[in-house]
């Protein structure tokens, strides 16, 4: 059963740091497309990141670019979201997702407040 389990979301301060995992069970990561997504108040759900270990190739959306950095640790077959300089605007739910298994994780909550 393909499973992903996130944590590390929390309330920050702005120009604060956050890391979000996605621990990932029933598939290697290491053959798998993976994402990060986010909804903020009020809006759609959007992309994040991506990551596709077997290439090594990353994408990320405009708004995050040079802040966070998506990564996978294959040996503990889990997913990362470092987020560096962490703006208000950066405030929503944060899923995993298993782009080809088609499985989103539990949400996260990431507010970034003074």
């Amino acid at each position: 059963q393909v499973r992903l389990v996130e944590s590390g979301g929390g309330l920050v301060q702005p120009g604060g740091s956050l890391r979000l995992s996605c621990a990932a069970s029933g598939f290697r990561l290491s053959s798998a497309a993976m994402g990060w997504f986010r909804q903020r108040p009020g809006s759609g759900r959007e992309l994040v990141a991506t990551i596709f270990y077997s290439t090594g190739s990353t994408n990320y959306a405009d708004s995050v670019k040079g802040r966070f950095t998506i990564s996978t640790d294959i040996n503990k077959n889990t997913m990362y979201l470092q987020m560096n300089s962490l703006k208000p605007e950066d405030t929503a739910v944060y899923y995993c997702r298993a782009i080809n298994f088609n499985t989103w994780g539990q949400v996260t909550q990431v507010t970034v407040s003074s």
